[in-house]
């Protein structure tokens, strides 16, 4: 798939969007910070979530609508999105300094006037949120816009992913990617099971990535050595800022790590080579050869004594020792010279 002009493939560097989510705490000041700390650190996107809590959900304290335990535990859901959304006259300026300074920026819709409004600000590409992913109508909605689409996975099971992507496909999304997330905030690393990362390719055949919501890097770089094309991690100008997401979100340095590291870990992917590499040709002399280690005479049988496997590894390869024992040497050796075929007769 392609976001603005940047390919997303195996065979490019993955894609790494840093995801403010609620980070900005109400402040657009901070979400101007993020973004550039998005840019400074190397990230291809920064983005958004666009919903109201109107639009997420209903203002009721009843059971079924109360969070209980971790994070966000005691409030209700119109609660902690109504401290938690970003105020939608804030997305044009916020798209427009984005566009400025040179990283790509777009968000997650959750709702079809969501969607509208990002269209009015011609938005590259959607993030569909992994609690949407169930929601075929607005996936259906967004595809329409012929927008490329990353849908990301968490809590949908394999027939909820392949419902997923048809939904995408019938509403016409051409470009389509998929990441493997788990929904919890934040995930232990265990719960990952990064190896479903291979299986999701071969079974969906879409571009692949991670949604990850570990503390640290260490899932996400593992994931690009099994395929991961795309890598999205929540950023926050400072994990003890007391927003809803900062306690689980990346700082500006973790963030250069993850950009700097994920590059790292895809070029040393590379390809299948069992050739000597250009780091390794000054080192030849540190691996072991035949060379005579005693004068030898034009016409004269060649004996252990004068035969010896050492470095550096000019001269043949030591497997061969057996072969040039007893044979005979065509002109006069100096000690110290590495053997060659040549001077065997």
């Amino acid at each position: 798939m392609i976001i603005n002009n940047r390919e997303i493939n195996p065979v490019n560097p993955p894609y790494i969007i840093a995801e403010m989510s609620a980070n900005h705490n109400g402040n657009i000041n901070n979400a101007y910070k993020i973004i550039d700390m998005a840019k400074t650190a190397g990230a291809d996107a920064v983005k958004l979530q666009t919903y109201k809590p109107d639009t997420i959900t209903m203002d009721m304290r009843t059971p079924e609508f109360m969070i209980e335990g971790g994070l966000w535990d005691g409030q209700s859901l119109y609660e902690l999105y109504e401290s938690a959304f970003m105020p939608w006259e804030w997305h044009k300026p916020l798209f427009e300094y984005a566009q400025k300074i040179g990283i790509t920026i777009f968000s997650s819709p959750f709702d079809n006037t969501a969607v509208d409004l990002l269209e009015d600000l011609n938005t590259p590409a959607y993030k569909i949120a992994s609690f949407e992913a169930v929601d075929l109508p607005l996936i259906k909605y967004v595809a329409q816009t012929g927008k490329p689409m990353i849908i990301s996975t968490g809590m949908a099971n394999s027939e909820e992913i392949q419902e997923a992507i048809e939904a995408a496909r019938e509403g016409g999304c051409k470009d389509l990617a998929i990441l493997h997330c788990v929904s919890g905030y934040p995930a232990p690393a265990a719960d990952y099971n990064l190896r479903t990362l291979t299986d999701m390719q071969d079974k969906f055949g879409l571009v692949t990535g991670l949604s990850d919501h570990t503390i640290d890097n260490t899932t996400a770089l593992t994931s690009v050595a099994l395929g991961a094309s795309i890598i999205e991690k929540h950023v926050t100008l400072d994990r003890n800022g007391g927003g809803p997401d900062d306690s689980f979100s990346l700082e500006s340095e973790e963030l250069k790590q993850l950009c700097v590291g994920a590059k790292t870990a895809w070029e040393s992917l590379g390809k299948i080579d069992y050739g000597r590499k250009s780091s390794e040709q000054a080192n030849v002399k540190f691996r072991r050869s035949l060379y005579f280690v005693k004068n030898i005479e034009a016409g004269e049988i060649i004996t252990g004594e004068h035969v010896r496997s050492i470095r550096p590894g000019y001269g043949l390869a030591p497997k061969h020792l057996y072969k040039i024992l007893g044979k005979k040497v065509g002109k006069s050796i100096k000690k110290g010279s590495s053997i060659t075929w040549s001077m065997v007769t």
